[in-house]
C-alpha cells in the first residue's frame, strides 16, 4: 500500500504542476479617457468577458494618465491596453513586435469635435473655425489622439507657420475628454477639442448642458483608439494566445460592454492602419 501511494506522489512530482496553475494572471489597462466610474464599468466587463473566453484569470489595473498607461505596457505590468491612436503608436515604438489586434467600428474614421462656450456666439461651420484664434483654447490629455495629436495638425494646418499657443491667447491640457467638456462648459475655456463619442456618452448621461457648451466643428476623419497587446503574449501565455485574444475581442457583441465604448463592435485592425498618425506625430514634433 505504501508503496502504491508513493508512486502516486512520484507521478504527479515528475508531471509537475499544470499550466493553468503557472500562468500568471492576464492583466491590462485602458487610457483614462472620461470619467473613472465610467472606466470602471467599462473595464470591469472586459475582464469578466475575457477570463471566461480564455479560461485563464484576466485582472484590469487603472492608471492614472496616458502616459502611465504607455509605461504600464512597456515596462511589462500589463500585457494589453485599450489605447488611443497615438499611445498605441508609441506603445508599439517602444515594445517591437506589439501588435494592434483590434478597433471599434468607429475607429477606423473617428473624428474630434471643436467645442465652444455658447457665450461666444459661434455657429457650427464646415469649414475650420478660424474665428476661434485668440480665445482660451484647452486641450485633452497631452498625448491623446483626437484631444491632442489631430486638434493640433488640424490648427497648424489653419494658421500655417504657427503654433496652437501662437494662434490662442491661452492653452491648457485638461487630462480627459470629460474634464475638458465640463471646462468649456463654465467658462474656464472658451473653446476645446474633445473625442467625439465621449462627447455623444455625456450628453446621453446628462453632463452636457446644452445651453452652455456647443460644437462648432466636425474634423476629417483619422484611426484612432484599439486593443494593442504585447509581442510575447504567446511566450507566456501559450501557442496562438494572441489569435485567441483578438477572436475574442471580435466576437463580443453584448451591449451591456460595447455601449461604454460607445462602440457597435470590434473588429480586426493590424499596425499599418495607424501610419497617418505616425507621420501626423513626426510632423508636428509630437514622435520622434
Amino acid at each position: 500500500m505504501r508503496n502504491w501511494v508513493l508512486g502516486i506522489v512520484a507521478a504527479v512530482v515528475m508531471a509537475g504542476p499544470s499550466r493553468a496553475a503557472d500562468t500568471p494572471p492576464f492583466v491590462f489597462t485602458g487610457i483614462p479617457d472620461q470619467d473613472e466610474s465610467r472606466l470602471v464599468e467599462r473595464f470591469g466587463k472586459v475582464a469578466r468577458y475575457l477570463q471566461d473566453k480564455l479560461g485563464i484569470p484576466v485582472k484590469y489595473i487603472p492608471v492614472k494618465n496616458y502616459p502611465a498607461a504607455v509605461t504600464a505596457f512597456t515596462n511589462g505590468q500589463v500585457q494589453l491596453a485599450w489605447f488611443g491612436g497615438f499611445t498605441g503608436v508609441q506603445a508599439r515604438k517602444a515594445v517591437p513586435g506589439s501588435l494592434a489586434i483590434a478597433q471599434g467600428a468607429e475607429d477606423a474614421a473617428f473624428k474630434t469635435y471643436f467645442i465652444a462656450n455658447t457665450k461666444l456666439g459661434l455657429d457650427k461651420a464646415k469649414d475650420f473655425p478660424k474665428e476661434t484664434a485668440g480665445k482660451t483654447f484647452t486641450f485633452g490629455s497631452r498625448a491623446s489622439t483626437s484631444g491632442r495629436l489631430m486638434p493640433e495638425h488640424f490648427i497648424r494646418q489653419a494658421f500655417p507657420g504657427k503654433t496652437p499657443e501662437e494662434v490662442y491667447s491661452r492653452v491648457g491640457f485638461s487630462g480627459d475628454h470629460s474634464r475638458t467638456i465640463q471646462l468649456v462648459q463654465s467658462g474656464a475655456f472658451e473653446v476645446g477639442a474633445v473625442d467625439y463619442s465621449v462627447w455623444d456618452l455625456d450628453s446621453k448621461a446628462g453632463k452636457v448642458d446644452a445651453a452652455a457648451v456647443e460644437v462648432i466643428w466636425e474634423s476629417p476623419t483619422f484611426p484612432d483608439y484599439q486593443w494593442t497587446v504585447r509581442g510575447d503574449a504567446d511566450a507566456t501565455y501559450g501557442a496562438g494566445f494572441t489569435d485567441k485574444l483578438q477572436q475574442a475581442l471580435i466576437a463580443v457583441k453584448d451591449p451591456a460592454i460595447l455601449e461604454p465604448f460607445g462602440r457597435s463592435k470590434f473588429i480586426a485592425v493590424t499596425n499599418d492602419s495607424y501610419a497617418p498618425l505616425v507621420a501626423v506625430g513626426k510632423s508636428t514634433g509630437l514622435l520622434d
